[in-house]
This record gives C-alpha cells, sequence and structure tokens, in this order.
C-alpha cells in the first residue's frame, strides 16, 4: 500500500509540473484514476487538445515554447529528457531557431514523432538528467557535450561564455568535468576551446617566446615586468609609448579583478600609451597574429 502510494504522489508531482507549461499526458491521467473514457469525453469537449500520440494540451491548442518543450518529452517518457539545441534554449545558453524539437531517450525505446529529434543514447545516468522550469534536460555540462557534436565552433564558445555569465556552469568546473567523458563525441571540440581560453605560460616561458616575435616584428628588446603609471606592466618599449599585456586566464575573472584591468588600461591611455593585449595561447599558438599586430602598431607609432 506504501508503495502504491508513493506512486500515487509521485504520479500527482508528475502531472502538476506538466499542467504547469499547460499539458499532460494519458498515461498521467490514468495514474490519477480517469479512464480511457473520461479522457475521450475531453477531448470530444474541447477540454484535451491532442498534441502528439497520448499528450494533450490543457483548455487551448496553443502551447508556449516550454509548453510544447514539455510535450515533446512526455510523448518519449520515461526516459526522455530535453537534450541538445533544445536543452541549450531552455538553459538559455544558445538560441534554438525553429527547428525540430530535440529528445535523448534511452536505446531500446521507439519514440517517433512528427516534429521531433530523437537522440537514443545507450545509457543515460541520473548524473546527465535534472530539471529546469519542471522540464526534463540534460545537465549543464552534458548539454554543452551534446552542443558540440552539432554547432560550430564560434557558437559553441558563445555556449560556454553565456553558461559562465549566467552561473550555470564556469569553464574550469566544465573543464574538469570532461575528465571523466574522454572519448565521448563532443568533448574534444569543448577541451579545444577551453585550453586556448585557459591557457597560462610561466613568466620565463611566455619571455622567451614573446621577445623574439617582437624581434621578428622589427622591435628592439623590450623592457620587462617594469612599473609604469603605477602599474607593473609585461613588456614595455618606452620610446614608442607602447605597453604590452598579456593575460593567461581569460575565462572567470571577478568583477574586481576585472575592475583593476579597466583602471590600468585607462591610467595608461590618460598617460597618452598604447596598450595591447595578447592571451598566452595566442603568443603560444598564434604568434604570427601577435607579430603582424606588434609590426603595424609599431610601424603607426613610429611615423
Amino acid at each position: 500500500m506504501a508503495a502504491v502510494d508513493a506512486q500515487s504522489r509521485a504520479a500527482r508531482a508528475w502531472a502538476l509540473a506538466a499542467r504547469q507549461h499547460g499539458v499532460i499526458a494519458r498515461f498521467q491521467l490514468l495514474a490519477l484514476g480517469f479512464t480511457d473514457a473520461a479522457i475521450k469525453h475531453r477531448v470530444a469537449t474541447g477540454r484535451l487538445h491532442p498534441v502528439y500520440a497520448g499528450v494533450y494540451a490543457v483548455g487551448r491548442a496553443q502551447l508556449t515554447r516550454e509548453g510544447n518543450w514539455m510535450a515533446a518529452v512526455l510523448t518519449c517518457a520515461p526516459s526522455g529528457v530535453l537534450s541538445h539545441q533544445s536543452a541549450a534554449a531552455l538553459w538559455r545558453i544558445c538560441p534554438e531557431g525553429h527547428g525540430p524539437i530535440h529528445v535523448s531517450v534511452k536505446a531500446g525505446t521507439g519514440h517517433r514523432q512528427p516534429g521531433i529529434v530523437t537522440h537514443r543514447r545507450s545509457s543515460l545516468p541520473d548524473r546527465d538528467m535534472t530539471r529546469r522550469r519542471n522540464i526534463p534536460v540534460t545537465t549543464p555540462v552534458l548539454t554543452l557535450i551534446d552542443l558540440a557534436t552539432c554547432v560550430p565552433e564560434g557558437p559553441l564558445e558563445e555556449a560556454i561564455n553565456e553558461a559562465d555569465k549566467l552561473g550555470i556552469i564556469d569553464p574550469p568546473s566544465l573543464r574538469s568535468a570532461l575528465g571523466a567523458r574522454k572519448g565521448q563525441a563532443g568533448t574534444r571540440p569543448l577541451r579545444a576551446i577551453l585550453d586556448r581560453a585557459t591557457f597560462v605560460l610561466t613568466d620565463s616561458e611566455l619571455e622567451r617566446r614573446f621577445v623574439p616575435i617582437a624581434a621578428r616584428a622589427g622591435l628592439p628588446r623590450p623592457e620587462t615586468q617594469r612599473r609604469v603609471n603605477g602599474f607593473r606592466v609585461d613588456f614595455l618599449w618606452a620610446d614608442l609609448g607602447l605597453v604590452v599585456e598579456t593575460d593567461g586566464l581569460r575565462y572567470h575573472r571577478t568583477a574586481e579583478q576585472q575592475l583593476k584591468d579597466r583602471v590600468r588600461d585607462q591610467a595608461h591611455t590618460a598617460a597618452g600609451l598604447t596598450q595591447l593585449r595578447f592571451t598566452h595561447w595566442q603568443v603560444r599558438h598564434d604568434p604570427k597574429h601577435v607579430e603582424r599586430t606588434l609590426r603595424a602598431t609599431a610601424h603607426r607609432l613610429a611615423a
């Protein structure tokens, strides 16, 4: 009896979550005590409107986008969760557009519905599923991994940035979570973006790599770690009035750190200096871009 009561409470909670978005499924109605005849009567009288097989809009046929997401998940119950671009849209880290709704299910389930792309997974553990606005959805980590399999690098990096900005997951935590998912589709492009964005050189290696780039750009050897306008700068060409700063961890800087960066930049600009910023990754992996930028800036300043 206790087990039956628990199932009834779970069914009611699940139904209430669905009703929040104006939809309900046949299996939920049956669990709540409705008969087939009662369900058919409500459909005939316009109180229930079929959306997908076994899923109905309640009261009116029109649904919000969230209502459509919930309806798609319900028709793929019990294992269905919103995923891929649709999950990213629910998390508000990436626009979904007007394409089909993406739902992930456990392998072996045969849900096929017009307007729904079903992704069958060999496993869908609890750690990869959660709820947002009461809609079953993949976690932010799995959502970003899935997104990496179907969108280009630019939108993927924007999604990572947006997730960080919204406080959903920060890049260091995401990078750590990828460690347990080696070989999983989507992890490689994510790692490439995160490694590039958080790449850090030691001070000695940074200087060892940067100084030859500056030389190839036609600049003399810079002064390093000088104090200028009250701030320690990475590289200085006093004769040209040029300061170069290099950034390591680009992601997840605190508001206080960002403010200090702005104050330093403003102090150099107010003193008439030209300042350039390069990331450590650019110095290590894109030296040609650094060289071209230095050469063009030095030429302008010398003129």
